[in-house]
């Protein structure tokens, strides 16, 4: 049997193990996909242990993200220009670290907006985490021209902006969040990379008056599946996109380093998800 884990604190709400089943039962791979709880302080032990025991690589959640990073003896581009990791490797070399992230959510843009929508185009990313340095890396790779990185605290936005200024192609504009209603007329997506609006943490009170009407909303938060930010805009008819088709794309390239097979998102996927999500 082939195995591999979704690492993380806490890890017990991850749809990894749903999602990964899915695809080794369509594709009859005889493999698992098991949750691998595990403390800040644990978390190289924990690596460790599993690498013994025999485990393909491990898929690496928040909080451990850029601790994944350090411990990797390799990196991808992604990986570097992110300064985090979502999936670690393990083979005869060394681990391995790589970050998927911005493939997920470049592989979901596209499907839901077309591959050449935002070339040239205005972004709005809400956030300064590891999430948006991956969101920045696949807005470039969409041709994005302009992305301002508003955060609540400016100074994070900053320094996520000098640090991938010479990185990429496209122009970052570092702001507060309350220069939100100056600049969302300029906007042809807002994207919301923070965990505000996720289940247990207070909505994002934004006010989408000023944003153009054929702009895009999309927020990677998948539980629950409509936030509040997509009911707004929705509501605006505004086109909004879910977190879950980054979540499932980023997992594709995982899923073939562990058990050898490319796979593909489908609706079928899709449902699985939603019907574990909306299980009591």
């Amino acid at each position: 049997m082939k195995r591999a884990g979704i690492i993380g604190w806490p890890v017990a709400h991850s749809l990894s193990p749903v999602l990964h089943g899915y695809w080794l039962k369509e594709y009859g791979i005889d493999g698992e996909m098991v949750r691998l709880p595990a403390q800040p302080e644990q978390f190289a032990a924990e690596i460790a242990r599993v690498r013994r025991d025999g485990f393909a690589g491990v898929n690496v959640t928040v909080p451990h993200k850029e601790a994944a990073f350090a411990l990797a003896q390799s990196h991808d581009r992604a990986a570097e220009i992110c300064g985090a990791v979502n999936l670690l490797l393990f083979g005869k070399n060394g681990i391995a670290g790589r970050n998927t992230d911005h493939v997920g959510l470049s592989q979901s843009l596209k499907e839901n907006l077309g591959a050449e929508a935002l070339a040239g185009k205005t972004v709005i990313l809400l956030g300064a985490g590891g999430a948006a340095r991956a969101a920045v890396l696949a807005l470039d790779e969409l041709g994005a021209a302009q992305i301002h990185i508003l955060n609540r605290h400016h100074d994070r936005a900053a320094s996520l902006s000098n640090e991938l200024a010479l990185k990429i192609r496209a122009k970052l504009l570092p702001g507060p969040l309350e220069s939100w209603a100056a600049i969302a007329p300029t906007a042809a997506l807002l994207l919301n990379t923070t965990s505000a609006g996720m289940a247990g943490t207070p909505p994002l009170a934004l006010d989408l008056t000023g944003l153009p009407q054929g702009a895009a909303v999309c927020d990677i938060v998948y539980n629950p599946l409509e936030t509040e930010l997509l009911r707004n805009a929705a509501a605006r008819g505004h086109k909004t996109i879910d977190g879950l088709g980054m979540l499932m794309y980023q997992a594709v390239p995982s899923f073939e380093a562990f058990f050898g097979v490319r796979s593909s998102v489908t609706p079928g996927l899709r449902a699985a998800l939603i019907l574990a999500l909306n299980a009591p």
